[in-house]
């Protein structure tokens, strides 16, 4: 028997005492298999009647070791490995990892790539939020929003292709830049989506705003004060739902984030209701982001000019020895990062996404340390459940917005 299912099992016999004189529980399993828990999530629930007395979510069915493949690969190979941790904003994903690692650099990015980064993630944003919004909504019985929802997700996807030659796992934003010149014709596509994007986040709140089946569902639930909170390491939306108006975009601008006019969403109380609207604004400040991006966006080259890091640019290889010499170099030696650490948080769809990445001077990260949203925010999963309705679970559970790849890495 795996130790781990011996551990389980005491807990479960803890959570149910069968001592004379003791209430009777019952220990319900959700999941791993359901379909409601967003990812392979185990949550071991005890009940009373249909009230959740204790919650314990089991996590690990999705461990990939991503941090420890890390130190095993190039420095610009781990960007291929960050897609693949929320991979429903891959490029936030992408984006914090390049930072930490061009501070250890000291590379200065170039504008255009700067902004180019910011209309990316928060393309990332509104795809993610519409993924969140579209599979809550269904959880809670609300199937025609799901079909609105992926509708522009599908329109995401195609310009996230249209960007890299791949739908999900881009590795589009990398160490000293991008990874390819952006396309022709990219303005059009992206200013084409945005400019629909608002009346179509209207017909989402209209379909649900007012929905008396949904106000039901989600008004006065799962609420946990903030201080509660931040006492877990919750961050991103559901610390916004509850009053704080904390992102990391406002607080710690990076990527040229402080030239752009938005506001943070901010609501009061704390519940399943405000998280829904939260997020809808955030769509609507995403879109504002973008134009601006659009508008202004800088000309100039889309990569750093350091090629002792970054491959030369090719045209410059046929032509100068001194380029071709650091294009064999880079590529049989590797990028070698100077020895030292460094923590760079952005603000990802979920909260605060970081990476706090170690070198020893060498070809492959040292250590890389993953601070990750969904792993934070899924501890106020008890605070959410006890005390409360088993009907209540599902949509509190849907309001945390988690991804599992985020959380077992």
């Amino acid at each position: 028997m795996n130790p781990t299912d011996t551990a389980l099992d005491s807990g479960l016999q803890e959570m149910a005492p069968e001592a004379a004189g003791a209430p009777r529980r019952m220990v319900l399993n959700m999941g791993p298999q359901h379909p409601s828990t967003h990812g392979v999530l185990r949550v071991i629930l005890e009940l009373d009647g249909e009230i959740v007395t204790k919650a314990q979510p089991d996590i690990g069915f999705l461990h990939t070791g991503i941090e420890k493949q890390a130190e095993a690969l190039g420095w610009q190979q781990v960007v291929t490995l960050t897609d693949r941790m929320d991979y429903l904003a891959n490029l936030s994903n992408n984006l914090a990892y390049s930072l930490s690692v061009e501070k250890l650099l000291g590379l200065e990015i170039p504008p255009k790539a700067q902004w180019m980064r910011v209309l990316l993630a928060e393309l990332a944003r509104i795809n993610s939020h519409a993924v969140w919004l579209g599979t809550h909504a269904l959880d809670l019985g609300a199937m025609t929003v799901f079909f609105y929802c992926f509708r522009e997700r599908e329109d995401l996807l195609r310009i996230f292709e249209m960007f890299s030659g791949q739908r999900m796992m881009t590795s589009y934003i990398r160490i000293g830049g991008l990874a390819l010149e952006p396309p022709r014709g990219w303005d059009r596509a992206v200013r084409n989506f945005i400019r629909g994007l608002p009346e179509k986040v209207d017909e989402y709140e209209a379909l649900l705003k007012e929905n008396p089946i949904f106000l039901r569902r989600t008004q006065g639930v799962a609420a946990v004060p903030l201080e509660r909170l931040l006492d877990l390491g919750v961050t991103g939306p559901m610390i916004r739902a509850a009053g704080l108006g904390w992102d990391i975009r406002k607080a710690e601008p990076y990527s040229s984030y402080e030239q752009f006019d938005f506001q943070i969403p901010v609501q009061q109380e704390g519940d399943v209701y405000a998280r829904f609207l939260v997020r809808l604004e955030e769509m609507r400040q995403s879109a504002r982001i973008v134009e601006q991006a659009i508008d202004g966006m800088p000309e100039g080259p889309w990569r750093a000019d350091a090629p002792h890091v970054l491959l030369p640019d090719r045209e410059k290889m046929k032509t100068q020895m001194e380029a071709l010499i650091y294009h064999f170099k880079v590529v049989t030696e590797g990028m070698r990062v100077p020895a030292g650490e460094a923590y760079a948080p952005v603000e990802s769809p979920r909260g605060e996404i970081g990476f706090y990445v170690v070198s020893d001077g060498g070809a492959q990260p040292w250590r890389v340390f993953m601070r990750t949203p969904s792993f934070g925010n899924l501890q106020s999963l008890a605070e959410m459940f006890e005390g409360r309705l088993i009907a209540d679970t599902i949509a509190a559970l849907g309001s945390m917005d988690f991804v599992l790849g985020d959380v077992d890495r």
